[in-house]
C-alpha cells in the first residue's frame, strides 16, 4: 500500500473512508508509485532484537544522564560517556560520593546506581545476540566486510532495508535513507542543501556513526595517499565529508546486496 504522504495528493475534499479509499486506489495506479516491500517474519525478529537494544540503550542514556544530573545538585561533576557510569555507581555505593549525600537520597541514587548495572547487563546479552545473528547470516557478513559497517549496522540494514532491487541505483538507497541534498532547483539551476529529516533515521544514523569512526581513526592515523577520503578532507569540513562518506557507504551496500560480492578496496581493484 503506498504511504500516506503518498496518497495525500489525491484526497479530493475532507476526509472520510471513502475519500481515503478512493485516493488510496487513485495512487495505487500510478505506474511511478513506491510501496512498503513485505517482510518475514524471520526478519520482523531480527529488527525486533535491534530495536529492544536501542531502546535499552536509551533508557541507559537517560538514566545516566539523570544521575549526573542529580548529583550536580549535590555539587558532584561527573564527567559524560556511559564508560564512566559504572564509576559512579562504584562511588556512591562505599566512597567518597555516597558519604556527603544526605539520608534520604542515598536509596534512590542507589536505586539508579542498580537500573544502570541491569542495563549494562541486558545491552551485553543483546550484544552478543547480534553478533551471533550477524556471524550466521551470509548478508550481514557481506555487509561487515565495509569499512565503518559493524554487527550492529550490519544486522540492522539485513532486518529494516527492504530487498535492494526494488531500487534501480544505489543513489535511490542513499535518498530512502535521507542522505542525499535536499533540492531547491529551479529554471534549470541546480540548488542543493543540507540532508533533511527525510528517509529512515535508524539506519541513517547507524551509518554516519560508523562513518564518524572511520574518519576519526583516518584523522589520526592518515588516508591513503590519493584516496578519495584524503582529498575529501583536505578541502571539507569534517562533519560534511562524515555525511558523504556514509552516503558513500550506502551506495557501496547497495551495490554489495545486488552483486552479491564482498567489499574490495579502490587500492586493491586499481592493483
Amino acid at each position: 500500500m503506498p504511504r500516506q504522504v503518498h496518497v495525500k495528493p489525491f484526497v479530493k475534499r475532507h476526509k472520510n473512508d471513502a475519500v481515503d479509499a478512493e485516493a488510496i486506489c487513485e495512487a495505487a495506479q500510478r505506474p511511478s508509485m513506491r510501496f512498503v516491500a513485505m517482510k518475514s517474519e524471520e526478519q520482523q525478529a531480527a529488527a525486533l532484537v535491534f530495536r529492544t537494544r536501542d531502546l535499552a540503550v536509551k533508557q541507559r542514556t537517560q538514566l545516566g544522564n539523570a544521575l549526573r544530573g542529580h548529583l550536580a545538585e549535590y555539587g558532584w561533576v561527573a564527567p559524560q560517556g556511559s564508560a564512566h557510569l559504572a564509576m559512579l555507581a562504584d562511588l556512591l555505593e562505599g566512597g567518597e560520593i555516597g558519604q556527603t549525600l544526605p539520608e534520604a537520597a542515598r536509596p534512590m541514587f542507589a536505586m539508579m546506581a542498580d537500573m544502570l548495572a541491569e542495563l549494562d547487563k541486558r545491552i551485553t546479552s543483546l550484544d552478543k545476540e547480534i553478533a551471533r545473528r550477524a556471524r550466521e547470516d551470509e548478508v550481514a557478513r557481506r555487509l561487515m566486510t565495509i569499512p565503518g559497517i559493524g554487527p550492529i549496522t550490519a544486522t540492522a540494514i539485513a532486518a529494516i532495508a527492504p530487498p535492494a532491487e526494488t531500487f534501480a541505483k544505489g543513489r535511490d538507497f542513499a535518498a530512502w535513507l535521507g542522505l542525499v541534498p535536499r533540492q531547491a532547483s529551479t529554471g534549470g539551476k541546480q540548488k542543493l542543501g543540507a540532508i533533511s529529516k527525510m528517509g529512515e533515521r535508524t539506519l541513517r544514523r547507524l551509518l554516519i556513526i560508523g562513518s564518524s569512526a572511520v574518519v576519526l581513526q583516518v584523522s589520526k592515523r592518515g588516508a591513503p595517499a590519493g584516496s578519495w577520503l584524503e582529498g575529501m578532507l583536505a578541502r571539507k569540513p569534517r562533519m560534511l565529508v562524515t555525511v558523504a562518506l556514509a552516503n558513500k557507504m550506502a551506495r557501496t551496500v547497495w551495490a554489495l546486496l545486488v552483486k552479491q560480492e564482498d567489499y574490495r578496496a579502490p587500492v586493491a581493484v586499481a592493483a
